[in-house]
């Protein structure tokens, strides 16, 4: 039996100055684990100097964390809760929306210097009984988050516990979030301890039970067997599942287990109820 249940291909979105690859939610895969939403930032080069529209302007959210990783490049990260923090590559923003929160995505040093961007924006489903805690934001630097090396692998634990390693990263359910980067030649093997597993290829091109697969597909595995990758090329993969919190809404930027419950959120956000970062509080998306 194959340890592959399905492979989504990323579909390309503009955002309004730069492209993202949509992989989760998919029609066949809502969720991964709690994970159910995974985009793939760029990667894209920027000139000194870009518009301002390609920032991400503030925009609300209930019921979820959103996970911020980079490759290159950098941003800076503003919310309702009073905290702005610039993010680097291979650090990690988590901001847990709960109740509800707002944020916006600037990037202020990338416009100044230019350069590339490429990352990872993922949301994270809160377990029912937490969907509605106080909004938080947390910045771990690289020294929270442990890594590994041997014969051609490099492996840093985003967030969760994973190989035996646990990352600093408060979390809400058990997870794990792992960006592995391979040498060509060299093999890795992501053991069968959760029961959700996914692979996403951010770059490069890896061998999975005698198939490869390239930048912009995500692997869906079957529960209950490791899984062994050997590197084609130079690679990014990133890991990602855990255990299932149960099914999801998502509507916009709202992640909820009940229907009403989101439409309470775009409600509040329609009418103004909700806050505004302070810096940000001169502009508004409405609801799509």
């Amino acid at each position: 039996m194959s340890a592959i249940h399905s492979v989504i291909d990323q579909h390309r979105k503009d955002l309004g100055g730069f492209e993202v690859g949509r992989v989760l939610p998919a029609p066949r895969q809502r969720m991964v684990g709690p994970f159910v939403f995974f985009d793939h930032m760029g990667p894209s080069a920027f000139a000194p100097g870009f518009a301002r529209s390609v920032d991400v302007r503030p925009h609300p959210h209930i019921g979820l964390a959103t996970v911020s990783y980079l490759f290159q490049g950098s941003m800076t990260h503003r919310d309702s809760v009073g905290v702005t923090q610039e993010i680097l590559p291979g650090e990690v923003n988590w901001m847990t929306a709960g109740l509800g929160i707002t944020h916006s995505e600037r990037f202020e040093t990338l416009r100044t210097n230019g350069g590339n961007l490429h990352g990872i924006q993922a949301w994270v489903a809160l377990p029912t009984e937490l969907e509605e805690t106080d909004p938080a934001f947390a910045h771990h630097g690289v020294e929270d988050l442990p890594t590994y090396e041997a014969n051609g692998m490099w492996a840093r634990l985003i967030a969760g516990s994973a190989f035996g390693a646990k990352a600093a990263v408060r979390i809400h359910s058990p997870l794990f979030y792992v960006h592995w980067a391979l040498d060509a030649g060299a093999q890795a093997q992501l053991p069968a301890e959760y029961p959700e597993r996914a692979a996403y290829v951010a770059q490069g091109e890896v061998e999975v039970e005698g198939h490869t697969y390239g930048a912009g597909q995500m692997l869906i595995f079957n529960p209950g067997e490791p899984v062994l990758f050997t590197a084609l090329s130079p690679a990014i993969v990133m890991l990602l599942g855990g255990e299932p919190v149960g099914p999801r809404y998502l509507d916009w930027n709202f992640v909820s287990s009940s229907k009403a419950r989101i439409e309470q959120a775009k409600a509040d956000w329609r009418a103004g109820r909700m806050k505004l970062p302070d810096a940000d509080n001169a502009e508004f998306i409405p609801l799509p």
